[in-house]
Formats: C-alpha cells, sequence, structure tokens
C-alpha cells in the first residue's frame, strides 16, 4: 500500500489516498475530484482547470502521467 496526496496527484489539497496500484490511485484521485467540483470548492476547480489545459497536448499530457506513475512506483510501502 503507497499513499500520495491529493496535490501530488495536481489537485489542491493534502487529502490522502492510499492504494496498491498507481491505476487505483488514479481512480481514488478522479473521485475525490468529482467530490469537489459537485462541491464547488474554487481550488480543486482551478486545479482541474489546469488539468484541462494540460490535456488538450497529449504529449505533455502522457509526460505529466508517466512523471506521476514513476513517483507513485518510487514510494515507499507504507
Amino acid at each position: 500500500m503507497k499513499t500520495m496526496t491529493c496535490n501530488q496527484l495536481g489537485g489542491a489539497c493534502e487529502k490522502e489516498f492510499q492504494a496498491e496500484t498507481f491505476e487505483e490511485m488514479a481512480n481514488l484521485s478522479q473521485q475525490h475530484g468529482k467530490e469537489m467540483f459537485q462541491q464547488q470548492d474554487e481550488a480543486h476547480l482551478k486545479a482541474m482547470q489546469d488539468m484541462q489545459g494540460l490535456m488538450q497536448n497529449p504529449e505533455e499530457m502522457n509526460k505529466w502521467f508517466e512523471s506521476k506513475k514513476q513517483e507513485f512506483e518510487s514510494l515507499s510501502e507504507n
């Protein structure tokens, strides 16, 4: 089990997520983002806007995704 924060995953807070795989981690982060969107949390909405901008450039998005996956892989187990 590894731990990453919303901030580490491109979000806007220090909420911690724990998962066995990077895919699980990404799903937890995505679910949190949806909850924050429903709450219209300003900081998270800004982070989502930034992420949407990144998604406009597939090459940059892939680099970002790979860097987060590598960061996850480098973490020690809890």
